[in-house]
């Protein structure tokens, strides 16, 4: 079975239509949603492509998050995380948010175990950088040989114990230091980190018209840092 794995889109539906255009992208098996779909810039687009596939979807904390605002307060200006889901609330509307947060932490094809951030957690972090402790902790849930997961928007491939780590990487906001929508593909449990260059520069810019959330973009798609430096900031928050 051949699966293609789209993590991280977060509104990017620029990058998601390069990504679905990508040759070696095309006609899946199944295509995993792993998460972070939301919240976005263009969040109705987005979902609308989606459902366009045939996909098996998992929860990642964005959408938890979106379907938390249906009954949360207004959210302060200075707490980003809920002013964003907020917005993707407001612009797709409660029937459509409210299933989002009921998708599966986890599902599991061809042996594969699929999650958004950690098998037990769908906002826990694991970075490069992260201990082998820390690694043999965030895993200890799981007997699967190879655990494919997202969130912090880098790829990255690491064995732990009996257990392959794979990191899909992010379709729409990517630390990656050049822009390049990342997602994964997988033959028959065998996987292979991928990348798609598109016009991110322009994708970024057109989301930034829209989206308050200027550091992400800037960072990923309209002036990409170096990947070290998030991986370092993101492990400081562990």
């Amino acid at each position: 079975m051949n699966v293609l794995a789209l993590y991280d889109i977060h509104g990017n539906i620029d990058a998601l239509e390069a990504v679905l255009a990508d040759p070696r992208a095309a006609d899946p098996d199944v295509v995993v949603v792993g998460g972070d779909v939301v919240p976005g810039p263009f969040a109705r687009a987005t979902l609308e492509r989606l459902s366009q596939l045939n996909a098996r979807w998992l929860r990642g904390n964005g959408e938890r998050e979106v379907a938390e605002a249906i009954d949360g307060p207004e959210p302060a200006p200075d707490d980003l995380a809920r002013v964003t889901a907020k917005l993707t609330l407001d612009e797709i509307g409660p029937d459509a948010a409210r299933p989002l947060g009921d998708l599966p932490l986890t599902l599991e094809i061809d042996g594969v175990l699929y999650c958004h951030a950690t098998p037990r957690r769908d906002d826990e972090m694991v970075t490069k950088l992260s201990t082998p402790e820390r690694w043999a902790e965030v895993l200890s849930t799981t007997t699967a040989p190879l655990v494919v997961a997202g969130h912090t928007h880098q790829q990255h491939d690491r064995t732990v114990g009996a257990t392959r780590f794979i990191n899909a990487g992010s379709v729409g906001l990517p630390y990656e230091g050049d822009g390049a929508a990342r997602w994964l593909w997988v033959a028959d449990g065998v996987p292979e980190l991928r990348q798609t260059a598109y016009d991110s520069h322009a994708a970024g810019r057109r989301m930034l018209a829209a989206w308050p959330d200027a550091r992400s973009l800037n960072a990923s798609l309209v002036e990409p840092v170096a990947p070290l430096t998030v991986t370092e900031i993101f492990e400081s928050l562990i």
